[in-house]
């Protein structure tokens, strides 16, 4: 004996008869989707999603910072480069820091008397401040010459990096210490009884350009460190916001 065969389910979930007897067979009507869950409209072939804030392509020129380089900033190579050619233009500027010494300076005066046929030579004035105005020249055109590398070196850049610091204290102690042994050089003669046998008896003449604060050979460089990192810090680039340029609350 077979079973009786079951037909099978009406479409759409239409009933064939009704459920009960009495009832007529209903449709089910679709219920409306929330408005939250309303269908996306398809993309068009080809189109890609509008970037973000963090996704912005960077202004041409270096921004707003007006840097010729990106917010990476060039590469190593680049930067020791770059380094090495500001320590050389930087050590050659102690050529002008010598000269300006040399004419700048005030001169400490000596006299050659003449004591038991030997010659002496002592300070016409014993209370005169030359010598330490002598340090003070040298330490003032320093820290201008460091402050004046500082921002010849970060204006065409807008940036810093350990490689130009670098440069511009090792330029700045190698262009005192070449300013330095310069005033030497051009100054006055170095044996003063030979000088003051030359002047003659009595006759006043200048003392050899001497630097007693050897301490004022780092006024350079430590100008140019300070002036850098602060033209680095109040005009240098920023990093990029994560979150975008939006900060407000919003109500």
């Amino acid at each position: 004996m077979t079973s009786p065969l079951t037909p099978p389910p009406p479409p759409h979930g239409r009933p064939s008869h009704p459920s009960r007897p009495g009832e007529s067979a209903q449709t089910p009507q679709p219920q409306p989707e929330p408005a939250d869950h309303a269908p996306e409209a398809p993309e068009a072939p080809g189109a890609q999603a509008a970037p973000g804030p963090d996704w912005q392509a960077p202004v041409a020129g270096g921004g707003a910072t007006g840097s010729p380089y990106g917010q990476d900033g060039p590469g190593i190579r680049t930067e020791l480069r770059e380094a090495a050619v500001i320590t050389v233009a930087v050590a050659l500027g102690g050529v002008l820091l010598g000269l300006l010494w040399l004419w700048l300076a005030p001169r400490v005066p000596l006299v050659g008397e003449v004591s038991d046929n030997s010659w002496v030579v002592y300070l016409k004035d014993s209370e005169g401040e030359q010598a330490i105005g002598v340090d003070g020249t040298f330490t003032l055109l320093a820290l201008a010459l460091g402050a004046l590398s500082a921002v010849a070196v970060f204006l065409p850049r807008r940036r810093g990096g350990v490689p130009l610091v670098v440069a511009l204290c090792v330029g700045g102690l190698l262009g005192s210490l070449l300013a330095w042994r310069l005033g030497l050089w051009l100054g006055p003669e170095h044996d003063v009884i030979a000088h003051a046998k030359a002047v003659g008896k009595g006759v006043t003449f200048s003392a050899p350009m001497k630097l007693g604060a050897k301490g004022a050979l780092l006024a350079w460089p430590l100008a140019a460190l300070v002036i850098h990192l602060g033209l680095t810090a109040l005009f240098g680039p920023r990093d990029p916001d994560p979150y975008g340029y939006d900060h407000a609350p919003r109500t």
